[in-house]
């Protein structure tokens, strides 16, 4: 597989516009035990300060939003529960917008994946958020990195036939913002969460 980073500058467009340019986009981590990867089939955006699910609502600047800050790009990772969901830092600088990648359909590493979702089936290991980072072996230790640089990078992948749009998932007492139709996927694919 060709492993050429996306240049910074694609992550130099507005956030609703990036989080589709997302899609069929791969998603590649480096670990000691080999690589893994997978195509983006599902992103939801978060557009900060006036988006009461974002966690930056109010440009709230936390150690853990703290990264939301920085110039587009860069890796934002972040404990739910006991899983750990990666995003990708938009918009420019002091403008603390993410999206969050929600589901990728696997392409290499399968025989990491499987033992990394031990007894689960093929079409359950990489479609949710919680479940790609484990599946890609991604961690609480790829925050703040860049896309750009290995282990944990984003390459040019396939252009989807067609996107759909919808509301997000799992923010129901965020008021009017979990309306919004932030969420985005490959229609038809499989590996989309729900």
């Amino acid at each position: 597989m060709n492993h050429i980073p996306l240049p910074l500058s694609f992550y130099e467009q507005p956030t609703l516009e990036l989080a589709q340019s997302l899609l069929g986009c791969v998603l590649v981590k480096e670990t000691e035990e080999g690589i893994a990867s997978g195509y983006i089939v599902e992103t939801e955006a978060y557009l900060g300060p006036e988006d009461r699910a974002a966690h930056s609502f109010g440009n709230r600047r936390t150690k853990r939003t703290e990264i939301m800050f920085h110039e587009a790009g860069r890796v934002y990772t972040y404990l739910m529960h006991t899983h750990c969901l990666v995003n990708v830092v938009a918009a420019e600088t002091g403008v603390p917008n993410a999206i969050l990648i929600r589901a990728v359909e696997p392409l290499e590493g399968l025989g990491l994946m499987k033992e990394r979702r031990k007894g689960h089936p093929m079409k359950n290991w990489t479609s949710g958020p919680g479940k790609l980072t484990k599946a890609l072996g991604i961690t609480m230790e790829d925050y703040g990195r860049f896309y750009t640089e290995p282990p944990l990078i984003i390459t040019e992948g396939y252009a989807p036939p067609e996107i759909a749009a919808g509301k997000r998932i799992g923010i129901d007492n965020s008021g009017e913002a979990r309306d919004y139709p932030w969420r985005f996927w490959v229609k038809g694919n499989p590996y989309v969460s729900r």
